[in-house]
């Protein structure tokens, strides 16, 4: 969006979890720390977010519902929402994509969060 006063920007910090992880049973566990910045000029908040999760056989599983780990977050022009979650996929790389609504006064935008790898430590060369 070209408009300075909607203004969302997404970082993403993802980890393996082999302790909730079952290889054998094709079941990889990742956690993802999301990072939701409001370089807005307006408050905005987290309406809902929708998430295009993809394996390393292609298939593709999307998710949407309200919020994100049960808040909707009124993040204040300069301020950030951090909060903390997971996917399970079932090979040992994949990636997530997606955006989240946003509201500001009474304008509804998309933020959008890039592609972001999910990979067990050594999957990649």
């Amino acid at each position: 969006m070209s408009d300075p006063r909607y203004q969302v920007d997404v970082s993403v910090v993802t980890r393996y979890l082999p302790e909730q992880s079952q290889p054998d049973q094709d079941r990889y566990a990742f956690a993802y720390t999301i990072t939701v910045k409001n370089n807005g000029s307006v408050p905005a908040k987290l309406l809902s977010r929708h998430w295009v999760i993809t394996d390393g056989d292609g298939h593709v599983e999307e998710v949407r519902g309200a919020g994100v780990v049960g808040l909707q977050p009124l993040i204040q022009s300069g301020e950030e929402h951090t909060y903390s979650s997971g996917s399970v996929i079932t090979t040992k790389v994949g990636t997530m994509q997606g955006s989240y609504l946003m509201q500001a006064d009474d304008y509804e935008f998309k933020a959008t969060i890039a592609p972001f790898r999910l990979a067990v430590p050594g999957a990649l060369h």
